[in-house]
């Protein structure tokens, strides 16, 4: 089977931890995903302390971090534990941008997916693993007002580290839909009157000249492979971007915030 080039993919770089040098712990795949969820990050750790879904389950905070903390008047419901920045940064890694600022936390409450809100948008990703464009991804649906993400159980990054702060406190404003099987999933939501457009560069129509309407649940695949057949032959409408320049794919998180811009104009939502 041929291999489709998808308009929503781009070949990024590899992020793939070197050989023989540990990943960080917050990058790690763990085999507990109930635990506590890692979040650091000024964004990320203040929206997380004032989503009243979330449970702290504990907070480290460098000096400098309280004090900018007490200077906002942003309320925290637990004692921190005041620690020096080389302390996280032994948790993180050394390359995590934290800005003193390091909660362990519960996962939120996935939203099931019969509780979706039947106006709007709604971003379904088909596997796409690395979890800084997912974060992204989330960033983009917090900005465009996206009532839900669907994501699958498995082939999918945790809603930890890296995601959660490229995320940039987006994962406390956008709620997440886990599902097993994408493909039964889509046609739930065709029957309950989604419209599902799928982005692939071999699509139909340009997404701009496609006729949309609410509630509209846009499908994204993976970098690399693109929307697997099954998911692409279950959704109801397959799309492309068109672009005039001579590179014609994006990378997802920028074919995804394109998608929304096209789709919250359309359907109205940008007044």
């Amino acid at each position: 089977m041929t291999s489709r080039h998808s308009s929503s993919r781009f070949k990024g770089p590899n992020r793939t931890p070197q050989r023989g040098r540990a990943a960080p712990p917050h990058r790690r795949n763990r085999e507990d995903r109930d635990g506590p969820a890692i979040l650091y990050g000024w964004h990320t750790v203040t929206l997380a302390l004032a989503n009243p879904k979330r449970t702290i389950r504990k907070l480290f905070a460098t000096e400098n971090a309280l004090r900018r903390l007490e200077e906002e008047h942003i309320t925290l419901t637990l004692t921190p534990e005041i620690v020096r920045p080389s302390v996280i940064d032994q948790r993180l890694g050394p390359d995590a941008v934290h800005q003193g600022l390091l909660a362990e936390v519960d996962p939120l409450p996935a939203l099931d997916i019969s509780k979706l809100p039947t106006d709007g948008i709604v971003l379904v990703l088909d596997q796409i693993t690395d979890p800084h464009n997912v974060g992204a991804i989330l960033r983009s649906a917090a900005a465009f007002a996206v009532t839900a993400v669907v994501t699958t159980a498995r082939h999918s990054p945790e809603a930890t580290g890296v995601l959660a702060k490229s995320a940039s406190g987006a994962l406390e404003l956008v709620p997440l839909v886990i599902v097993q099987n994408l493909a039964r999933a889509l046609a739930e939501m065709k029957e309950r009157g989604f419209l599902t457009v799928g982005l692939d560069s071999e699509g139909a129509t340009n997404l701009a000249e496609t006729e949309l309407r609410a509630p509209l649940a846009l499908v994204l695949g993976a970098e690399g492979k693109g929307l697997r057949q099954l998911t692409r032959e279950t959704c109801g409408t397959v799309a492309r971007l068109d672009m005039p320049g001579e590179i014609k794919s994006l990378n997802v998180s920028n074919a995804t915030a394109l998608a929304l811009y096209i789709g919250a104009s359309r359907l109205g939502l940008m007044k």
